[in-house]
């Protein structure tokens, strides 16, 4: 009977638990923008622009808008309490005009018919937007969060702001989904002096066959 001993012993490699995180390219954020429905392209534009959950900018109000300061002040967060969102030139623009003429108390964000956004009014919307934008498989509103998350880790910005504008704890659960986006000092080397090798254009490459054995007469 065979033994599994070795198998018993083999040990997973590290990091295989790394989170698999979709985030959408620059062009599909267009293509999804432009498939919304006006005022659901408000609440996807605002999540593109702050990395804020829908439960948060659901329930953000215009007095949490500062635009002296040109930040966003998240009240109703995951994590239980408060945090300050910057915005950035154009989110700051997204969220002046999106609160012009608008009482303190008023919410930021509401539906076509003037309502509050629901638990689970974004679900639709964001499918049929996906849809109409021929992004396939069509993602989640909680994507837009991610795309927030991976496009700063993509520029550079170090792990411990990406946590503070995203409201984590600590930066465990921000390098966990975005650290392998960050460009590194390993991956910068590798590319610089790794010779090219002339292998990757097609005409350069011949299938091999194999020659046919002589037969005896």
């Amino acid at each position: 009977m065979t033994s599994d001993d070795a198998w018993r012993r083999a040990k997973p490699f590290r990091g295989v638990e790394t989170a698999r995180v979709r985030y959408l390219s620059e062009a599909e954020c267009l293509r999804l923008v432009n498939a919304c429905e006006p005022a659901f392209r408000d609440l996807v534009r605002g999540a593109m622009l702050t990395g804020c959950r829908y439960s948060e900018l659901t329930t953000v109000h215009v007095a949490d808008f500062n635009a002296d300061a040109g930040v966003v002040t998240v009240r109703d967060s995951k994590a239980g309490k408060p945090r300050h969102v910057v915005l950035t030139v154009e989110g700051q623009k997204l969220f002046a005009g999106l609160t012009a003429g608008k009482l303190g108390d008023d919410p930021i964000f509401v539906r076509r018919d003037g309502g509050v956004w629901g638990k689970s009014h974004q679900l639709r919307s964001m499918l049929d937007a996906c849809n109409r934008a021929k992004i396939k498989p069509a993602v989640s509103f909680h994507v837009l969060r991610h795309t927030h998350g991976s496009t700063l880790a993509m520029r550079g910005v170090p792990m411990g702001v990406i946590a503070e504008q995203l409201g984590h704890a600590d930066t465990r659960m921000t390098e966990k989904h975005y650290a392998h986006l960050a460009p590194s000092y390993v991956a910068d080397t590798i590319r610089a002096h790794f010779p090219t090798l002339g292998i990757t254009d097609a005409g350069t490459v011949r299938p091999m066959h194999r020659k046919r054995a002589n037969r005896m007469p």
